[in-house]
């Protein structure tokens, strides 16, 4: 299927007002361009209540934000622990507050969005490190938060749901949570893939190889490996035990490919799980509900999802 048409519209005109590469970007202007991207998403959708919470973390004190949705009927309610995107180098509680609240009214859950430390001021791995103890707290406090235990999730989108695949793993591993789902949003599950979706939507489709590779240096540095498993979850040698799972990818985003794979390799790992691809879309369209308007009516679809692994 060809491009959406908004989608087309907005890449058109992005690429006449932005014409700097995100490799020519200092990390600052990384960060600012994220943030005026994501202000394109409209108006933000209504939930019942939002509180802050501060936390403990490997590093010093973590930030949560904590979304009720709108239509709760219950004080106990399903809980997501959620990890933004922005590349592990960008990308904030604010940035995607629309995303998060969007997420917790179409899933019917009580949403923990965690403010994980970003490279290069803190690289890898001080992001999974921060995810699975923000993880481990909500668990934790899981009464106390209003969250079901029997029925927590965890998810992200972007860079922020390879630290959810990645911290799902080594928490089921060392046995100190029971997860019940995860959920994962146009994820980047292997930054060592040379793909067929890499190659066709290399430039030009919001996400290109510049940016990712542009991200990545800043995150691991001069010595950690692309191929590391805690980097690229798709390369992990097993994905025996995982709780069941979700993946939501687009159709013109390079990151397809890797998201259906590894759906694929859940699946003959014994894991429950299911696929969706959104037709015509691009990378971070979820975002950007203000100038594509597939991306309201595609919460509908995550949250139809998301419910049925919590059921």
């Amino acid at each position: 299927m060809p491009l959406d048409a908004h989608v087309r519209r907005f890449l058109d005109r992005l690429a006449a007002a932005t014409p700097r590469s995100i490799g020519s970007l200092d990390i600052g202007q990384r960060r600012a361009s994220l943030e005026q991207l994501l202000s394109l998403g409209g108006e933000p959708e209504r939930v019942a209540s939002v509180a802050e919470r501060e936390i403990g973390g490997p590093g010093g004190t973590l930030r949560t934000r904590i979304y009720t949705p709108r239509d709760a009927d219950r004080s106990v309610l399903p809980g997501l622990v959620y990890f933004h995107g922005g590349g592990l180098v960008a990308g904030s509680l604010d940035t995607h507050d629309g995303i998060c609240r969007s997420l917790a009214n179409a899933s019917g859950a009580r949403l923990v969005s965690v403010d994980y430390r970003l490279a290069p001021e803190a690289r890898f791995p001080a992001a999974l490190e921060d995810a699975c103890a923000a993880t481990r707290w909500t668990a934790a406090h899981a009464v106390e938060l209003g969250i079901d235990p029997g029925r927590l999730g965890i998810c992200g989108d972007s860079a922020g749901a390879t630290l959810a695949a990645v911290a799902c793993r080594a928490i089921q591993a060392e046995g100190s949570v029971k997860l019940t789902f995860q959920f994962l949003l146009c994820p980047i599950l292997d930054y060592a893939a040379e793909t067929e979706s890499r190659r066709a939507f290399a430039a030009g489709y919001l996400l290109d190889r510049e940016t990712l590779a542009h991200d990545l240096a800043h995150y691991l540095g001069p010595c950690a490996d692309p191929a590391d498993p805690r980097v690229s979850p798709l390369r992990a040698p097993t994905l025996e035990g995982l709780p069941p799972t979700c993946i939501h990818t687009a159709e013109c985003d390079p990151l397809r490919d890797e998201g259906e794979r590894y759906a694929e390799r859940l699946g003959r790992a014994g894991v429950r799980v299911s696929h969706r691809c959104h037709p015509g879309m691009v990378h971070l369209f979820y975002g950007l509900g203000g100038v594509i308007p597939q991306a309201r009516t595609a919460y509908g679809a995550m949250g139809t999802d998301i419910r049925a692994l919590m059921h």
